[in-house]
């Protein structure tokens, strides 16, 4: 049989040992060429590494990198350095001799094979060396541990010689029967593909050193039977068994394995397309011929069993543009191809358009597959300067990849579906891709897009030009390359447009168009914006979302995105003073509050934008505009951390020509505050004062909610309110400046009733009540002197107090605390408005005095019918109809001493038919009794007349 002849023999016709040496001759061959090919590409420091290799695992010298123990495995079958190996070692180590090793030695380091791109038409300087470590199946564990250590150290040293180089150890025998032991990394290819790693294996795989595949010399058609016909092999001694390494076979591919390559594939094409793309269409391939899927694999043993041994047609990427080329033909998917050879391209890492030190092999090679892809000399210039393409080329680019990898994902769903090869694993698997293609490319309102998902290594501008462009009903912003003049820009197409100019600076920025060495040049329209104010917020977004972003991780995918870092950017391009601005003067007040500023209590935070980063690495910005720009951030703010169950980080900046650094402050001083109160345990509430209106934050069951209190008046209104429980109400520190009111609130305890009074001019006190539940009271009274004007309060609310705990246990009426009372002190000797705690003698309280008692009832029309009692005296509305007030007067003047007039007051209210549930609490009784009050001291003042 000639050598030059196709091989295709038949086991059941016999074979003989010439024909196999024949095939083995012509493996080798290509074998060879490729090995040449990878020590052309490599520099001479890296040349020595890979040289030595094979002789550091045949030997286990001390004095040679690698070397671990007297006990780590060593032996190389077959192997004898030639001279330059021997030089190399001896320059490592002088005093080296090698020594044969003796007949019946026992190697126990089987075959070392270089995979993946060594040697093909995609290595490039920056490729690795990635070498399987075979060993004998009977290591020991720690004889494996010593080998794994010997591996690292000879990586350590591959590095001290600007080699990057990784082991990886492989048992053949549990190799060859799918148990994999995780003695491969993730890096070669995820942990459940088997056969296809097999396939890359034997379509890339060089033999440095050690026994050759039993593959070798089992015909493709054969593959089927392929234990049956190595065994013949072997039982027959047309081959030694030792002298081969059996991987297994590729007679049949699982449906699965499509599934848990393209799943790894997917993953590594989010962040570095080109290579993954490639590969992502082979799968594709594959899937699409399965059950009788023909690997590339197959397709080189057939060439070599055919003589056709031409390396460059064997090179595995073009073997695999081949077969990509001919699937995307036969489907006329013309502008797929086009991608799949800009992948090749780039992946090849030649440059023809220019004289370069690319191997002469290689752009040969290359020049031979541009011909017939028709790609003219323009082309080819911009495919050689990816290096300086520009945002407007990668963001064209962008859109195919992204619709490729989109593809991909969609297709390997539906195979995997339709094949039931989707399993608890896979599904969740598939579900963490979906939201990593989600999160990497997902288009949504306010999403900063990334527009070079490893594309082109640096797209940054050095100059740029921002312009408000529009008409004032739509202005927009415009960001263009370099420096133009405002008669320019009508001449010029903008890199983007945005509605607003904080999300084009996010997206500048998170895209690395900006970065810290570039400037710019700023047409600001109608804004206020200035070079000084860009240049700030650019700096600010660089330090707070430095890039390149934290890897995403799958613990961050398991959880839906949350926001984890928020930068709120206030006032930018807007002067919250523009009067004083354009006068050119600065207000001196003592009111300083940016929601209140001066004594016209003007609000100077007119916008605020926020970009918020979450844990899938998605930028995210909004923006809040007008009045109540702060009121909304704010609660937007406080929504994320009740729904996540913390606030994110937060920053504030501001850079508007008038007191910016204050507002910044204000404004993150202000959020904090409301988080610190708003979302605490158990929630509470927050007041805020905005100009001379309030608005109160508070957690509710389905969010933020945000009560708008327009002035004072609605304000007591609103804390008078009676509610279903506690509620602590805090203040802004710049809320209620100066007022009484104010203090009150502060001192609020829960479960315990307060009241405070301050005198008023014209002989008037000023009382004030917070119940037990934080709710408020005030009425205005006559004042004599402080006993008399306490005591009648103190009393009811004694008797309340008392009628409360009639109803509840006798443990929970013991802890319930005394009323606490307070005097209120105008501000005097540089002491602000305070207050002082006043004993009041229980005594004082229950001594005797003229019990005036109400009770309430329920009557028709929703109206209620009172009874009143005076000192044992029953006075009905049943009985005095309309006169029941006049009656009760006329009661009350007769029994006084004096005719002197002075307020009566109800010492006891009974509304338990009201309060069946318990619900009503002190202020409640407070509002009825004050209105009882009222009638009946109108009474006595008509009786007097």
């Amino acid at each position: 049989m000639q050598d030059r002849g196709e091989i295709r023999p038949l086991i059941s016709e016999g074979i003989d040992r010439k024909t196999l040496a024949t095939l083995y001759r012509r493996f080798m061959e290509v074998n060879q060429k490729r090995l040449r090919r990878v020590e052309q590409a490599l520099g001479p420091r890296q040349h020595t590494v890979l040289q030595l290799i094979p002789l550091l695992f045949d030997v286990n010298h001390p004095l040679l990198p690698g070397y671990v123990s007297r006990q780590t495995p060593f032996g190389l079958p077959g192997f004898t350095p030639d001279s330059q190996q021997l030089l190399s070692a001896q320059a490592l180590s002088r005093s080296f001799t090698y020594r044969r090793h003796p007949a019946g030695f026992s190697h126990q380091i089987q075959a070392l094979y270089l995979m993946g791109s060594g040697g093909t038409i995609a290595q490039s300087d920056q490729s690795d060396l990635d070498i399987w470590v075979c060993h004998a199946p009977d290591l020991a564990t720690p004889a494996v541990a010593e080998l794994a250590s010997k591996c690292q150290l000879i990586t350590d040293w591959a590095a001290t010689q600007g080699c990057e180089a990784h082991f990886h150890l492989v048992n053949p025998a549990s190799f060859a029967r799918g148990d994999r032991d995780n003695e491969l990394s993730t890096e070669d290819c995820g942990s459940s593909q088997h056969y296809l790693l097999l396939d890359e294996f034997y379509r890339t795989a060089v033999l440095l050193g050690g026994r050759f595949p039993l593959w070798w010399l089992v015909p493709d058609y054969e593959e089927a039977g392929y234990p049956d016909y190595t065994r013949q092999l072997i039982d027959k001694r047309f081959i030694r068994q030792h002298e081969s390494l059996d991987l297994g076979h590729l007679a049949q591919i699982p449906a699965g394995e499509y599934v848990g390559a393209g799943l790894w594939q997917l993953y590594k094409g989010i962040e570095s397309p080109y290579k993954s793309v490639l590969k992502l269409v082979l799968t594709e391939v594959y899937a699409s011929e399965h059950p009788q899927a023909q690997c590339l694999s197959l397709d080189f043993k057939r060439a070599v069993y055919a003589n056709r041994l031409d390396v460059d047609e064997l090179d595995p990427y073009v073997m695999l543009y081949r077969r990509l080329e001919s699937y995307l033909l036969s489907r006329g998917e013309t502008e797929r191809l086009e991608l799949i050879r800009r992948c090749l391209y780039i992946k090849a890492d030649v440059r023809l358009s220019r004289r370069s030190g690319t191997l002469s092999w290689k752009r040969t090679l290359m020049e031979k597959l541009v011909r017939e892809w028709q790609w003219g000399p323009r082309q080819l210039q911009q495919m050689d300067a990816r290096n300086e393409w520009r945002v407007r080329e990668v963001a064209q680019e962008r859109r195919q990849l992204v619709r490729e990898l989109t593809h991909s994902y969609r297709l390997l769903s539906h195979f995997g579906r339709s094949h039931g090869v989707i399993n608890n694993i896979t599904s969740r698997d598939l579900s963490l891709l979906g939201r990593r293609l989600y999160a990497a490319f997902e288009r949504k309102a306010g999403k900063v897009e990334v527009v070079n998902p490893g594309i082109a290594p640096d797209i940054s501008e050095d100059l740029l030009t921002l312009a408000l462009r529009g008409d004032q009903a739509q202005p927009n912003w415009s960001l263009y390359h370099g420096t133009l003049g405002i008669g320019e820009l009508s001449d010029q197409p903008p890199i983007k447009r945005t509605q607003h100019l904080i999300e084009l600076l996010a997206w500048a920025h998170r895209n690395g168009l900006a970065d810290a060495a570039t400037r710019f040049a700023v047409h600001p329209g109608s804004s206020d914006l200035t070079e000084f104010e860009v240049n700030q917020l650019m700096t600010s977004m660089q330090q707070l979302f430095p890039l390149p972003l934290p890897a995403l991780t799958e613990a961050a995918l398991l959880r839906a995105a949350q926001p984890c870092q928020i930068l709120l950017l206030v006032n930018v391009g807007l002067d919250p003073m523009p009067g004083a601005s354009q006068k050119n003067v600065h207000l001196i007040s003592s009111h300083t509050d940016a929601l209140g500023y001066s004594g016209l209590r003007d609000n100077l935070i007119r916008s605020i934008d926020q970009i918020a980063l979450n844990s899938w690495n998605e930028l995210m910005v909004t923006r809040f505009e007008g009045e109540d720009a702060c009121l909304l951030a704010l609660a937007d703010y406080l929504n994320k951390g009740r729904e996540n169950g913390r606030v994110p980080e937060l920053h504030a900046r501001s850079f508007c020509r008038n007191r910016s650094a204050a507002i910044a402050e204000r404004v993150e001083g202000l959020f904090r505050d409301a988080a610190t109160n708003v979302l605490n345990d158990p929630p509470g509430r927050f007041l805020i004062q905005v100009q001379n209106h309030f608005n109160v934050l508070e957690q509710r069951a389905d969010g933020i909610e945000l009560t708008e209190l327009p002035d004072q008046e609605r304000l007591m209104r609103y804390l008078g309110t009676a509610r279903p429980s506690y509620s602590r109400l805090a203040l802004d520190g710049y809320a209620l400046p100066g007022q009484d009111i104010g203090t009150v609130l502060q001192h609020d305890i829960p479960s315990r009733i307060q009241v405070f009074y301050r005198l008023l001019p014209g002989n008037l006190a000023e009382v004030s009540v917070l119940d037990e539940r934080g709710a408020f009271w005030r009425s205005r009274q006559p004042y004599r002197d402080e006993r008399t004007l306490l005591l009648p309060m103190l009393r009811f609310l004694h008797s309340i107090r008392l009628r409360r705990q009639a109803s509840m246990t006798l443990e929970s009426s013991l802890g319930e605390g005394e009323v606490l009372v307070y005097r209120i002190q105008p501000p005097s000797d540089g002491r602000p408005l305070h207050v002082e705690p006043i004993a009041v003698a229980a005594q004082g309280i229950e001594t005797d005095y003229f019990p005036v008692q109400a009770i309430a009832q329920p009557a028709d029309r929703q109206q209620l019918s009172v009874t009143i009692f005076c000192d044992q005296s029953e006075f009905s509305q049943l009985e005095y109809g309309d006169q029941l007030y006049a009656a009760a007067a006329r009661h009350i003047l007769g029994r006084r001493r004096s005719l002197e007039v002075y307020p009566c007051y109800i010492t006891d209210l009974d509304l338990s038919v009201l309060d069946q549930t318990g619900n009503l609490h002190t202020v409640q009784y407070l509002r009825y009794r004050q209105q009882l009050e009222d009638t009946l001291n109108a009474a006595l003042e008509a009786q007097r007349r």
